[in-house]
């Protein structure tokens, strides 16, 4: 959620896609730009359970000017019904959609593509579905998607192993418009293996806020969170160290992307790291690329 929250400059309407257990809900509701938080869950009985039984995941009683429960709190919108439909309804095309309709951060925060249901096939395959998400977007907005286990240096290329579906999603962002897609993984999630997110973003410019040095970020956090009556921190495992190491994509990504059946041209420069000083870092072209991130991204850097 955060790295996401804190890359916009103004997040003031969130909506997430899943996160029954009110986790996802809880984080959004840490930033005092929020002014609604829709969260669309398929499934009532998730919510109630967790409401019962992982009381702690949608805790927002220590959230100054919240409530009890996150799913009380004034700012967030709960309705139990399919995503998809939701989303190719209320987002059928870019001009069609009242512009205060649209959202600043969508969060999907349900199956992983690795599940072999129909279901969550769809949510990242259908083409209308991935379009709506694109129409409900504002023209700064980003998507950020929990993408499942991370891969290792052992996989193969996305496209043709386990992770298929996870290449199909990202080339379909792509053509609907997307401008740039950074993957990074996340060690604290207790899944047992690394767990991969993407953020992509709408407007190529929102990734020079990605980039933001440690202090920046620090910076983002002070100003931005709620206070906590208990004056504890609001955050655990996030802040500007945390957010500098996602800047750069895992080796085992960059692997993967040179094992395509067609190896894309930057691999063979990956012997000659001369050669990537001539290249222009903000090539529209360049959508998502591992292997032009992890070594253009110091470059950047040195050059603020």
């Amino acid at each position: 959620v955060h790295p996401a929250m804190f890359t916009h400059e103004n997040p003031k309407r969130v909506a997430i896609i899943g996160g029954g257990e009110g986790a996802t809900l809880r984080e959004a509701l840490k930033h005092k730009t929020v002014e609604k938080v829709v969260m669309i869950e398929i499934d009532e009985d998730v919510v109630e359970l967790s409401r019962e039984f992982l009381k702690e995941w949608s805790d927002c009683s220590d959230l100054v000017g919240s409530t009890n429960s996150c799913f009380e709190d004034p700012r967030a919108e709960v309705r139990f019904e399919d995503a998809m439909p939701y989303f190719i309804s209320a987002f059928p095309s870019n001009k069609a959609v009242n512009e205060s309709d649209k959202c600043d951060v969508i969060v999907m925060d349900s199956l992983d593509p690795n599940v072999k249901i129909s279901y969550g096939v769809e949510l990242y395959t259908n083409d209308k579905y991935i379009e709506s998400l694109y129409n409900g977007l504002t023209e700064s907005g980003i998507l950020v998607i929990q993408l499942g286990e991370s891969n290792t240096e052992h996989d193969p290329a996305d496209e043709v192993g386990k992770f298929e579906k996870r290449a199909i999603f990202k080339e379909k962002l792509k053509e609907v418009g997307f401008k740039s897609m950074h993957i990074y993984t996340e060690e604290h999630c207790e899944f047992q293996w690394p767990w991969t997110t993407l953020v992509a973003f709408k407007d190529a410019k929102t990734q020079q806020s990605w980039h933001r040095s440690v202090a920046e970020t620090d910076i983002k956090i002070r100003k931005r969170l709620l206070a906590t009556k208990s004056g504890r921190p609001a955050l655990r495992n996030y802040d500007g160290a945390t957010h500098y190491k996602y800047q750069i994509p895992p080796k085992s990504f960059e692997i993967s992307h040179c094992r395509q059946e067609e190896t894309p041209a930057e691999c063979a420069m990956l012997k000659n790291t001369d050669t990537f000083m001539g290249v222009n870092e903000d090539d529209s072209t360049i959508v998502y690329n591992p292997v032009m991130e992890r070594r253009l991204n110091h470059r950047v850097k040195a050059d603020k």
